[in-house]
């Protein structure tokens, strides 16, 4: 009997044979629903909210609609600030054929979704809410924070003031996630930088009177006032410009401050700030195109949060077609080799522990003279590129980093 030899290429046809039908990528869910999780109605709403479901939708319209012939689905939920609420939402939606969750609003309800999509897999597109732990110590392999975090704001604005000065600072600080998170970077920006810090209070969010908070500044003797108060910064700082703090010689510095706030606000009251911003509508003729197409929506300027919607669905959606699967691991194997070039950003890229990176924008708010119309409200200073404006990756708790 002649003995059997099977040649390496023989062997392989075998294989293949007896292992079927080569399987291929698949968008296996009936449409590519993305729900955009946010604060409806409440503090946040102006600079998230409807108009961060409005970016999604001109996300979507930019692929016609479906990819691959499945329908593109943008669903929308308020979740009122609350984490449990936001995490209830959350898993409803996944059991209901939701793939990804854009946006997240305030950190807190932020944190909560991604301990679910940390156990489920979904993809989560973060871009309202800053605190450094989501891309920090809890992290998680499909979720992306895209748009703004508590180390890149507090890092620029610090180290800007503290060009021209050294004098001591006094934190108004809101009393959840986000504000700890800049408060804890400025002091050490501060510290590092041979300031010093007189003191500092923690306000409840919806505070409406900041006048006990604003006397203790007052008396601290501090010459820089940090407003930290991400959804109350308009009331804050009106509050303060009507004590006469600034006629007094002390600095108002807004932390983490938007465009939609300087609209609240005035230019009188924030003529001069020098704010940290990543998307303004005049920093490329894209983003100028874009937020003028938002504008005939909405019929104001999209905030860089909303901007930042906008990218991260526009950049998931282009990982779904490339890739032409819905496999959350798949797509965000995408996300990650892709560069995003879009209306937000020409040059970020998501890095080993989920931060999308990209340029920053040290602008400072225009007098009203210095405005020519209605939204017109900052100039630029600096552009801080990706690499001096994020948490160094040395310095990260993330334990995707190094794998």
């Amino acid at each position: 009997m002649v003995p059997l030899r099977t040649t390496s290429a023989a062997a392989l046809l075998i294989a293949l044979a007896l292992a079927g039908p080569t399987a291929r990528a698949e968008i296996k869910g009936d449409a590519i629903r993305i729900g955009v999780l946010t604060d409806m109605n409440g503090i946040f709403a102006t600079a998230m909210g409807p108009g961060s479901v409005e970016a999604a939708r001109m996300a979507a319209e930019e692929f016609g609609g479906k990819i691959n012939g499945k329908p593109i689905e943008i669903l929308q939920a308020d979740h009122q600030n609350k984490p449990d609420l936001a995490a209830s939402l959350a898993r409803k939606w996944f059991s209901d054929g939701v793939q990804a969750i854009a946006d997240g609003g305030s950190s807190g309800a932020a944190l909560a979704v991604q301990e679910l999509v940390r156990g489920n897999g979904k993809i989560f597109l973060v871009s309202g809410a800053g605190a450094n732990q989501l891309t920090d110590e809890a992290c998680a392999p499909t979720s992306v924070q895209w748009t703004q975090d508590a180390y890149s704001t507090a890092t620029a604005v610090v180290s800007g003031i503290m060009q021209t000065s050294k004098e001591p600072w006094f934190f108004i600080t809101g009393d959840y996630a986000f504000g700890h998170s800049i408060e804890a970077t400025a002091r050490d920006r501060i510290a590092a930088l041979g300031g010093k810090v007189a003191g500092s209070v923690k306000a409840q969010l919806g505070t409406p009177d900041y006048s006990s908070f604003l006397l203790q500044a007052q008396s601290s003797g501090a010459k820089i006032l940090a407003i930290n108060v991400a959804g109350d910064n308009a009331t804050a700082i009106k509050q303060a410009e009507e004590f006469g703090l600034a006629d007094q010689g002390m600095k108002i510095v807004p932390m983490s401050f938007q465009n939609v706030d300087i609209e609240a606000v005035g230019l009188k009251a924030t003529r001069g700030d020098l704010i940290v911003t990543s998307f303004f509508e005049d920093v490329s003729p894209a983003a100028r195109k874009f937020s003028d197409a938002f504008y005939a929506r909405r019929k104001a300027m999209p905030s860089q949060i909303q901007a930042g919607v906008y990218s991260a669905v526009r950049h998931y959606l282009q990982a779904v077609k490339d890739s032409d699967t819905d496999d959350s691991a798949a797509v965000m194997a995408k996300m990650k080799a892709t560069p995003v070039s879009d209306a937000y950003t020409p040059n970020g890229r998501i890095r080993e522990d989920q931060r999308m990176v990209h340029d920053l924008y040290l602008v400072q708010v225009k007098t009203p003279e210095e405005s020519k119309g209605p939204w017109d409200f900052v100039k630029l200073v600096a552009t801080i590129p990706p690499d001096q404006a994020f948490r160094p990756l040395d310095r990260s708790k993330c334990s995707l980093v190094g794998r």
